[in-house]
């Protein structure tokens, strides 16, 4: 299945670690670095951590209806609750939460405004009534919590990941950019680390966020209960936008074709959604219950793979990319790529290659979004995985270069082998000189690939 999923459109993988024990996914990260080896391509693996889950103790029988009007009660601890004394463990909580603060449990399908407060309880009349069982999520948009982003569980989790070799690490219910360099201490430079932002808080400081990631998820599922429904694509775009100019991937996530976890079609409204994160200029588009517990995996990423082709060959796809580049930074690496992706255009080049030791020239190229492929070539195996994340890039794993000859030859036979092109092609071909130096891109060639 791994295979048929990777084959259908998929460059990486997320290993989400709310659910299944780490038996599970060891097996799995072994069976895609298994299809790696088979197919000589690398496959980007993402732990996805699960992060400080706010939810409800046990409730006696299970559950309780509450109605619009009446008057709750939460409190830190016990068992068997009820509606004057739901429980509710978590002293963060009690800690921050203010009158007229707003709690929303299952997703927003039970809203409570805070009314009253004391030192062992909060008092909350009911918004929008409904059941309230054992066990169900809670959250608190504009409550700021002083809780670390990472649980014993969590910690637990990135450890075993870190050993088993993940490429990038998600990380849950980011509030603030401190929350990053918490992660950052315990990652170090052994993944590349992502903020999930799903926190009216984080959305706040979000350029400091960004600065501080090396991706960012658009996590809209917790996002969309945390802030109205109709201030979403906006966001969306913002951060989609903010992303491109700090050159940091990002990826659109969360019921993007929902439909499909039980039907072989999804909606049109949900093709629209992907295409919609397409023009945005989104460098990726994540499934989620789809592909990891729906009816049609391998359905779903071929939908998903057609509606990104179809949508990037629309006429109105490059006008309205175009339309939303950001400016060029006014530093020698940003005007270099971006003149790449220029005379890629110009001279209608089969493909720009990228020679990256650390990935960030192909990520100012791909900032660029040229109209043609971006052949990412690294040797580090490390990097390579990171790069399948990266908008229009095709990494691809290869041996280092030392001289310039070296890196023509190396352009010409690659750029044929991966069949991105063939003998009289032109291709563009970036570097940084010194080579294997990170962050040197200064180096334009155009190379005419020769006839045998």
């Amino acid at each position: 299945m791994l295979k048929r999923l990777f084959l259908a459109g998929v460059d990486t993988f997320r290993l989400n670690f709310s659910h299944g024990t780490h038996d599970d996914h060891a097996k799995v990260h072994r069976a895609i670095r298994a299809l790696e080896t088979e197919l000589g391509r690398p496959i980007g693996i993402l732990q996805d951590l699960q992060g400080p889950k706010i939810r409800v103790g046990t409730i006696r029988d299970g559950k309780i209806t509450v109605a619009a009007g009446e008057t709750i009660r939460f409190v830190p601890s016990g068992t068997d609750g009820d509606r004057n004394a739901i429980p509710l463990p978590h002293p963060e909580i009690f800690a921050a939460i203010m009158p007229g603060d707003h709690l929303m449990i299952d997703d927003g399908r039970v809203r409570v405004a805070v009314t009253r407060l004391g030192d062992d309880f909060i008092e909350a009349k009911v918004i929008f009534g409904g059941a309230i069982s054992n066990r169900k999520g809670v959250n608190l948009p504009g409550t700021v919590l002083d809780l670390s982003p990472l649980t014993a569980k969590d910690r637990a989790d990135l450890a075993f990941g870190l050993d088993l070799g993940v490429d990038w690490v998600a990380l849950s219910f980011v509030q603030k950019p401190a929350d990053l360099l918490e992660a950052r201490g315990l990652i170090g430079d052994r993944a590349a680390l992502m903020a999930k932002i799903e926190k009216p808080s984080a959305l706040e400081r979000i350029d400091d966020i960004i600065r501080l990631s090396d991706a960012v998820m658009v996590a809209r599922g917790d996002l969309g209960v945390e802030i109205p429904h109709e201030d979403v694509p906006g966001r969306q775009k913002e951060l989609v936008r903010a992303c491109r100019l700090a050159v940091k991937p990002v990826i659109v996530a969360t019921q993007m074709l929902d439909s499909m976890v039980a039907a072989p079609t999804p909606t049109r409204a949900e093709a629209s959604d992907v295409a919609t994160a397409i023009y945005d200029g989104a460098d990726a588009v994540m499934l989620s219950a789809e592909s990891a517990s729906g009816s049609y995996p391998v359905e779903a990423v071929e939908m998903m793979d057609r509606i990104i082709r179809s949508t990037e060959h629309h006429k109105l796809y490059r006008s309205i990319i175009d339309a939303s580049a950001p400016d060029e930074e006014k530093t020698a690496p940003h005007a270099v790529a971006a003149a790449a992706a220029g005379l890629a255009d110009v001279i209608q080049s089969a493909a720009i290659v990228a020679f990256t030791s650390s990935g960030t020239t192909a990520a100012r190229i791909a900032r660029k979004r040229p109209a043609v492929p971006i052949l990412a070539i690294t040797a580090n195996e490390a990097v390579s995985r990171r790069l399948c994340l990266l908008w229009g890039a095709h990494s691809v794993l290869s041996e280092d270069i030392h001289t310039y000859e070296e890196m023509v030859d190396h352009a010409c036979a690659i750029g044929q082998t991966e069949e991105f092109a063939r003998p009289d092609d032109l291709m563009v071909v970036v570097a940084g000189i010194p080579f294997a130096q990170a962050g040197t891109t200064n180096n334009l060639r155009v190379v005419h690939i020769p006839r045998d």
